[in-house]
């Protein structure tokens, strides 16, 4: 019997099919296959739209003029920054960054994730559609511009979170404390920023007039909060009624302040929240002995410390075993390139107590990460100082030391050196559509029945 060969062609596959082969697709293949016709690029619009960055103003307002609203419904991942592209032009009212802001988000109600990269504050007018966001569950709000200048109030802040149902992840970044908030602040040496002008936000229908940071914790759904470069000073941390059950906490340390208030801030919110901490991220210093007995400890939960790079070298070991109350089974530690040999050897001596101090210190310690940056914001600079072979070798030897003494301790470890900023890929590798692409799409789009 003679075999039948069935061909089959691109067009006669399910739409399904069709979908989930260009779903895994890479970025440019994807923009390749949208040419070959109509009837293919409509098949490509939802991939190329799910994840958006609009990397200043000007991108935004072009992506609102050449894109058909209609497409903002396939966006699931959106980064949007509202600082001008040319600092030097005519700064943008806050009341027409925010109605730039609000059209994009409210016809992007598919939208899970989000990104916020302000230059200031926006008009109070722009909480309006995040009720509506109902997928909404990662937010991420920063200030990128001068805080001195440009401020992003807390209030602002803390109302957009509050209003957003289903919220779940928030990180936050430089948010500048409210003078309504913080009156204690106002011409205080070291003279922190203060957000002014905030008083007609309107009232929140569950936390009131109360939009100062520690009101976060009364969001029920917040599982993970991070929050970078803001002064955390409010009294309220250890008096606000926490409604959440956080699982991830990360804060950082205010450049304002010294290492001391950042310790007492920390603490203060490491205590109101702990109960139901299983992930840690530490910048600053912990010395309160609270932390050092299993019985008393509110991190009873704790099982993944980190500890950024900003932490100060010289408090580890002091931090390490104050924090010995948790049943912590992972430690990870961030270092530049230049403080590895003074990690190494805080973390050896650290095991050196935990074997003096017997089996009960540190039992269920597991594994002990070292990841070594190559720098901050100016690792690039043709000026930075190139470490020596003799240094390259110190380092070298140094984690080699390390490594040896947790396999006699039967601990794990890993030492890895994350890549320069130069060889990575803006957007981690995922599949983004920058407003390059824009144009080509509201061009061919008019063509076409939308």
């Amino acid at each position: 019997m003679a075999s039948t060969q069935t061909q089959t062609t691109w067009h006669s596959l399910p739409n399904e099919m069709k979908l989930a082969i260009i779903d895994n697709l890479d970025v440019e293949d994807v923009t390749a296959l949208s040419r070959v016709d109509q009837r293919t690029y409509q098949a490509c619009v939802p991939a190329q739209f799910k994840k958006v960055r609009l990397n200043d103003f000007e991108a935004l307002e072009g992506f609102l003029e050449n894109v058909p609203r209609a497409y903002c419904g396939y966006i699931e991942e959106l980064d949007v920054c509202t600082e001008r592209h040319d600092p030097h032009s005519t700064p943008v009212l806050p009341r027409f960054r925010a109605d730039a802001v609000i059209a994009i988000l409210s016809a992007s109600l598919r939208l899970s994730k989000l990104t916020l990269r302000l230059s200031g504050s926006l008009d109070k007018s722009v909480i309006a559609p995040f009720p509506f966001l109902l997928n909404l569950k990662n937010l991420s709000i920063s200030n990128c511009g001068d805080e001195a200048v440009t401020p992003l109030s807390e209030r602002l802040v803390v109302s957009i979170a509050a209003s957003v149902r289903n919220l779940e992840e928030l990180s936050l970044d430089r948010i500048t404390r409210s003078r309504m908030h913080a009156p204690e602040l106002e011409g205080v040496y070291p003279c922190v920023p203060l957000a002014s002008d905030d008083e007609d936000i309107p009232e929140h229908p569950t936390l009131a007039a109360e939009l100062s940071l520690p009101s976060l914790l009364r969001i029920p759904t917040l599982s993970k909060l991070t929050i970078r470069d803001t002064h955390l000073g409010h009294e309220a941390w250890t008096t606000i009624p926490v409604l959440c059950r956080l699982q991830v906490l990360d804060i950082g340390s205010c450049y304002h302040e010294d290492d001391g208030f950042n310790t007492r801030c920390t603490e203060r919110i490491m205590a109101a929240v702990g109960p139901t901490v299983d992930e840690f991220s530490l910048t600053a210093a912990v010395s309160d002995t609270v932390f050092s007995e299993a019985d008393a400890t509110p991190l009873q939960r704790l099982r993944k410390l980190h500890i950024t790079p900003f932490f100060p070298v010289e408090s580890v070991v002091d931090t390490m075993a104050t924090l010995a109350g948790s049943p912590v089974e992972t430690l990870s530690v961030q270092c530049f390139e230049e403080d590895v040999v003074d990690i190494c050897t805080a973390l050896e001596e650290f095991l050196s107590i935990r074997v003096a101090r017997g089996p009960e210190f540190y039992n269920r310690l597991k594994q002990i990460n070292v990841k070594v940056t190559a720098g901050g914001d100016d690792d690039e600079d043709e000026d930075v100082d190139m470490p020596s072979d003799e240094e390259k070798e110190e380092r070298i030897q140094a984690t080699k030391r390390l490594q040896a003494f947790c396999r006699d301790l039967s601990l794990k470890s890993v030492v890895d050196k994350s890549m320069p900023k130069a060889a990575r890929n803006i957007d981690g590798g995922v599949k983004t559509t920058s407003f390059t692409d824009a144009r080509r799409y509201h061009v061919k789009g008019r063509s076409m029945t939308l």
